[in-house]
């Protein structure tokens, strides 16, 4: 039996997971969300890591999962034999760093000594280090501070300086006041979502790898074309939840500007994806320097069909 994992903040695996699509050639696949599994410690965003996506590769909990930049990086510094399946076209306008229009933080190296508000250990705490990095800041220089859920909400209450703001939660924020942008991601770094499993799977089980991979292929083909669909798929999730994100508006915009398909992994993303390795390190929030080319397997990227049309 192949476990794929799923959460909703990899859109694509959690459109397919409420599709059927992956049940065509994989009939007994096991849906797992991440969500209803132990979660494991929380460091402070100023100690380390959560390191709870590849945790559950393995410990039975899946075979397969997707998130964003930092996850993968945190495995492996961890020790943890991953592959890298794929990954996503850069992701820039998924969100940025921003402050209230009426800050006195001007500037990036006006975050010394602040609160910046990141859900620590995604995509968010590598995007606020690159930040960091071009303003000659290093991580001990502001107080990261990990937001949960309501993220937005401690924005607009004040309890944070900055954010590292995401669509769709962003958008409500954008509509109760006015923000300033203290850095965008485009530019900045690609934030990609990627896909990953263990050495085993990707080598041993190269057949379930590839229908993984196709149905995602199919599924992120679906979204492009059906985006307001998709969206009321995460609504509705979000509705049963109690969370607030339950904007079909706000969802269908995030899944109209983000890029949906997956490629092979690149020399370019290996090497960004070590700068990020290189700072997360820097800043004391992993163990071991993990080196990311380790986690590149060619039987792996052979399965990466690559998507019609698009630039590889």
């Amino acid at each position: 039996m192949t476990k794929v994992g799923y959460f909703p903040h990899n859109n694509s695996l959690f459109v397919l997971r409420h599709r059927g699509i992956l049940e065509r050639t994989l009939p007994d696949v096991e849906w797992v969300d991440l969500r209803d599994l132990p979660q494991g410690a929380r460091p402070a965003p100023t100690d380390g890591l959560p390191t709870v996506h590849a945790d559950h590769l393995f410990d039975g909990g899946y075979d397969f999962i997707g998130t964003g930049f930092t996850p993968p990086i945190t495995a492996q510094g961890h020790g943890l034999d991953i592959v890298y399946a794929a990954i996503s076209e850069p992701r820039v306008e998924n969100g940025r760093l921003i402050v209230r229009a009426d800050s006195d933080i001007r500037g990036l190296d006006g975050l010394r000594g602040r609160r910046v508000g990141i859900a620590h250990g995604s995509w968010q705490t590598a995007l606020l280090l690159f930040a960091l990095e071009r303003a000659g800041l290093t991580w001990k220089d502001i107080v990261p501070v990990d937001t949960g859920v309501n993220a937005g909400g401690q924005f607009l209450g004040g309890e944070i300086d900055a954010w590292v703001g995401a669509y769709p939660g962003l958008k409500a924020v954008e509509e109760r006041v006015e923000t300033r942008d203290l850095v965008a991601t485009d530019g900045l770094f690609s934030h990609r979502s990627l896909w990953f499993t263990r050495r085993d799977f990707a080598e041993e089980r190269t057949g379930e790898l590839a229908a993984i991979v196709g149905a995602l292929q199919e599924s992120d083909a679906w979204i492009r074309e059906n985006p307001r669909e998709a969206a009321e798929i995460f609504v509705a999730d979000a509705r049963e939840r109690g969370n607030p994100d339950t904007d079909p508006d706000a969802w269908e915009h995030a899944l109209r500007t983000r890029p949906f398909g997956l490629h092979p992994v690149t020399e370019e993303f290996v090497a960004e994806q070590q700068h990020a390795a290189d700072l997360l390190y820097a800043g004391g929030l992993l163990p071991t320097r993990p080196t990311v080319a380790d986690a590149v397997s060619e039987k792996a990227g052979a399965l990466v069909p690559p998507v019609p049309g698009a630039a590889r």
